[in-house]
């Protein structure tokens, strides 16, 4: 027996995230099937984050144990063949049979995507939040200091969460706004803000919570103190509504 290790990168619009469903397509049961295919055994396997329905990511950790022989060279070539093209598995490595991807985890890093509407790109819409507004990024890092450290984020906690504690530590959170973006080599002209949120951990919705507070925030509905009582409101009414799921991103896990 032998655990291998795979870094995946999804694109997540055609899915209904990663956790298994029944009646739905999810990355983690198409991987499952390609598994199959590959081996013949019903191995589980196991994510380092549920990715919620609409998120993509570009590093993805998962793993499963096999009793196959296979190189994971092998295995990264074999699985891909057996996934739809927006599923890649990127890196393949055997890795110690004690290794779990979400438990040994030292931080996660979400990245959120906005972009502004008009006669800019059609190419931002599938993997941002458009929206036709003007936002005030300043206020917008002034309100997002008051989340790091460690906290109880209840107020951005979704429902149907199944974490025991709501006790997370954020250990960054960077806003950046830029004027243009790199796409496939070309350069799009189009007004870009990125949020990104580094944690030890996430809550269900946690970034998606979280941006969504910034930018009622960055349009002037929520003054920037308010950060820190809607923080300890621990109340999901207290916080502003839940981002599009399109502009986030899985972007790394440290182990």
């Amino acid at each position: 027996m032998k655990q291998i290790q795979l870094t995946i990168q999804y694109d997540g619009t055609a899915f209904s995230g990663w956790q298994i469903q029944k009646n739905n397509t999810t990355v983690q049961g198409l991987l499952e099937d390609a598994v199959f295919a590959v081996t013949g055994e019903k191995a589980r396997v196991t994510g380092a984050s549920r990715t919620d329905a609409g998120v993509h990511a570009f590093e993805q950790v998962a793993s499963f144990i096999t009793k196959s022989k296979l190189e994971p060279q092998v295995f990264l070539r074999a699985i891909n063949a057996h996934l739809p093209l927006d599923i890649r598995i990127i890196k393949s490595d055997e890795c110690s049979p004690d290794f779990h991807p979400r438990y040994d985890a030292k931080s996660k890093t979400y990245s959120y995507l906005i972009s502004r509407c008009g006669a800019y790109s059609v190419f931002l819409k599938r993997y941002s939040w458009q929206m036709p507004y003007q936002l005030n990024c300043s206020v917008m890092s002034n309100a997002a200091n008051f989340l790091t450290g460690k906290h109880d984020f209840s107020s951005f906690r979704g429902s149907g969460c199944s974490a025991k504690n709501p006790i997370r530590e954020v250990t960054e959170i960077e806003i950046t706004e830029s004027g243009s973006t790199d796409f496939f080599g070309f350069k799009i002209n189009a007004p870009v803000i990125r949020i990104r949120i580094q944690a030890n951990a996430f809550l269900r919705h946690m970034a998606r919570n979280i941006a969504g507070t910034l930018v009622d925030i960055g349009k002037g509905r929520i003054q920037p103190e308010k950060m820190e009582e809607i923080l300890e409101a621990k109340d999901r009414r207290a916080a502003g509504k839940t981002a599009p799921a399109r502009g986030l991103f899985l972007e790394k896990i440290v182990y």
